[in-house]
C-alpha cells in the first residue's frame, strides 16, 4: 500500500496545500486543495474518496475532481463515503445546483458520475487489498478518522480531534499498527482555541499519545502556516523517545 501526501497543511500559501492522502491510485483520503496537484491521468484513475468531516479544507477539491473525471460514458462512478452528516453537508451546500452541480444527477440519476456511501463509525469498507475502517473522533462537527489494513501492516489518520476516548482503543486494537498520521493544529500558547475549535495541540496530542500502547511511525499533520516548526519542537519536548516527524507535500508511505 502506497499513501502518497498530496496536501497535509492547516492552510494554504506558497507551497502549501490542505489534507489530501492518495492511497494507491484509485482512493483520496480528503479531497483538500492538494487534489489539484495531480495529473489529469491520474485524476481519472481516483474511484473512492474517504472524508473526514465536512469543513472546506478536507473538501475544497472534491467539486473540481468529479467535474475533471466527468465522461458520459464513465463505466464506474465516484463514490464519496463520509458519516451521514457530512454527506448531507455536501449535498446540501456544495453539489446544489447553486455553488456546483448535482453531478449525483449527471449524467442522469440512474447512472450518475457522483454517489454516496455513509460510512458510520465502526464500519469497515474493503476495497481491492484494503480494509477502511472509520473510527469516531471529537472535533467541532461530526468526524471520522480511519485505519486502512492490508497485508503488510495497518496505516491510520486521526482527522482533525481534539481530546478524546474513541481512537485510542481502535488503534490499541490494531495488531500491526505501522503508521500513525495525527493532527495537531495549533502551538501550546492557544490551547484554548485549540479546544474550542476542536483541534489538538501538542499538550493535549501527547498526553492523549500516552495511551498509545504501540509504536508506530508518528507523522504530524494540519499545522497552522507558519507556526509548523514551533508546533514541532513542542511535540518533540513533550513526547521524547518516539518516532515522531512533521508531514510534508510529497511524502510517500508505504505499508
Amino acid at each position: 500500500m502506497r499513501i502518497r501526501i498530496l496536501g497535509c497543511s492547516g492552510g494554504i500559501g506558497a507551497g502549501s496545500r490542505t489534507s489530501a492522502m492518495l492511497v494507491d491510485d484509485d482512493v483520496l483520503l480528503d479531497a483538500g486543495t492538494g487534489v489539484g496537484d495531480l495529473s489529469l491521468v491520474e485524476l481519472r484513475s481516483i474511484r473512492h474518496v474517504f472524508l473526514t468531516h465536512a469543513h472546506l479544507d478536507h473538501i475544497a477539491g472534491l467539486p473540481m475532481l468529479v467535474d475533471c473525471i466527468f465522461d458520459e460514458n464513465l463505466d464506474i462512478p465516484v463514490t464519496v463515503y463520509g458519516r451521514q452528516e457530512t454527506l448531507q453537508a455536501i449535498q446540501d451546500h456544495l453539489f446544489n445546483w447553486v455553488i456546483w452541480p448535482d453531478f449525483a444527477e449527471l449524467p442522469t440519476s440512474d447512472s450518475p458520475v457522483l454517489r454516496y456511501h455513509v460510512c458510520e463509525p465502526g464500519s469497515t469498507v474493503n476495497i481491492g487489498h484494503r480494509d477502511f475502517h472509520a473510527v469516531d473522533v471529537a472535533h467541532s462537527v461530526p468526524s471520522l478518522g480511519y485505519t486502512v489494513q492490508n497485508s503488510g501492516g495497518v496505516f491510520a489518520v486521526s482527522g482533525d480531534t481534539k481530546t478524546n476516548q474513541t481512537l485510542w482503543p481502535v488503534l490499541n486494537a490494531c495488531e500491526d499498527l505501522r503508521v500513525l498520521v495525527i493532527e495537531v493544529s495549533f502551538p501550546n500558547e492557544n490551547e484554548a482555541l485549540a479546544a474550542q475549535s476542536g483541534h489538538y495541540c501538542p499538550a493535549t496530542m501527547c498526553e492523549d499519545l500516552k495511551q498509545l500502547e504501540h509504536d508506530p511511525e508518528i507523522w504530524l499533520t494540519g499545522m497552522k502556516p507558519g507556526e509548523e516548526d514551533k508546533i514541532l519542537a513542542e511535540v518533540l519536548e513533550a513526547a521524547p523517545g518516539k518516532k515522531i516527524r512533521m508531514l510534508s507535500r510529497g511524502v510517500v508511505i508505504t505499508v
